[in-house]
């Protein structure tokens, strides 16, 4: 009997060491999508999305794993990129709590764009949305991209084995390299490489854009327009016209001398991570992201390093 109980006792402690499904999740405050306020004037904000495909498959999607908006200010002359993690709780359309990287896939872009405006704050209406490839060939129409690495991304980029002339010179010790459209698309995709998981690859993400961004500086008006052709040729999926398009080229030609700047959204202490339906995902204090992402649109010059925050502060859950 005496050994029973003891089983059962290292049986309960051991059970109790692993972590509880979240069957619950904290309930998501969120804004109603028609009582937002008007988009500041000025400001004009797109949502690039890219799907875990490499195939352009319209009607069959699959996750979206990049996220960031993008915000040109022709007023306050400002370039900003705002990055969301892939495992981010979100109140779905149907009212169900899930992970904000399924929302395009089960109820489309524009579903999405209405979630992330009632989550952020901001009304979002205009999306463009690709895959690996499409992603892949505008780099390449753009010569490639320079990216500094670290020993840990080399590491990984040599494990997935990347065509050994994919980068100039070839990969060997931390550095900058000349990347192709191919390698930069699986840089950007490096989650479990020196820390950080989804934080360090939204980092990732705005790195190769923001790079891209420098390198468009000197763009004529001429190249800049056959540019336009290029994403709407590469893309997926859009809700944006030609005239649409048209415009944003001119709102970012008019900026194209400014700097770029970044915010990662949840910041620091406002997320908190949990297993839930089976998935790590992280719980995100909204109201902190919103009042992060309101000042860094108005009033903020921000460039926000991750590996320079401490990724593990969760001091609003404690």
């Amino acid at each position: 009997m005496k050994r029973l109980i003891a089983a059962l006792l290292l049986l309960a402690l051991m059970l109790g060491c692993v972590p509880a499904l979240a069957a619950d999740p904290k309930p998501i405050d969120k804004l109603d999508f028609d009582s937002l306020p008007p988009v500041v004037e000025g400001q004009h904000h797109y949502l690039l999305l890219c799907v875990d495909q490499w195939s352009k498959k319209p009607n069959n999607l699959g996750n979206t794993d990049g996220i960031v908006l993008v915000t040109l200010d022709t007023q306050a002359r400002r370039i900003m990129l705002t990055s969301l993690i892939r495992d981010a709780l979100v109140e779905r359309p149907d009212g169900v709590i899930g992970r904000v990287n399924y929302i395009a896939k089960n109820y489309g872009p524009e579903a999405l764009c209405r979630v992330l405006s009632e989550h952020f704050g901001v009304r979002i209406e205009k999306y463009i949305l690709f895959n690996f490839s499409q992603i892949q060939e505008i780099i390449n129409y753009l010569g490639g991209v320079d990216i500094t690495v670290n020993s840990d991304e080399i590491a990984y980029l040599k494990r997935y084995a990347i065509p050994r002339n994919s980068t100039t010179p070839q990969l060997y010790r931390p550095g900058t390299y000349h990347f192709t459209g191919h390698s930069a698309v699986i840089y950007m995709r490096i989650r479990k490489a020196g820390g950080g998981g989804d934080f360090m690859r939204t980092q990732r993400v705005r790195n190769v854009l923001s790079t891209l961004a420098d390198a468009c500086r000197e763009i004529s008006y001429e190249d800049a327009r056959k540019l336009v052709d290029e994403v709407l040729e590469q893309s997926t999926l859009t809700n944006m016209s030609l005239n649409d398009m048209l415009a944003a080229m001119d709102q970012a030609f008019s900026l194209r001398g400014c700097t770029m700047e970044e915010l990662r959204l949840p910041p620091t202490g406002s997320y908190h991570g949990i297993t839930y339906a089976g998935m790590a995902v992280q719980e995100i204090d909204w109201p902190a992201c919103r009042k992060a992402l309101s000042d860094y649109l108005q009033n903020s010059f921000l460039v926000l390093s991750d590996e320079e925050e401490d990724i593990d502060d969760f001091s609003f859950f404690d």
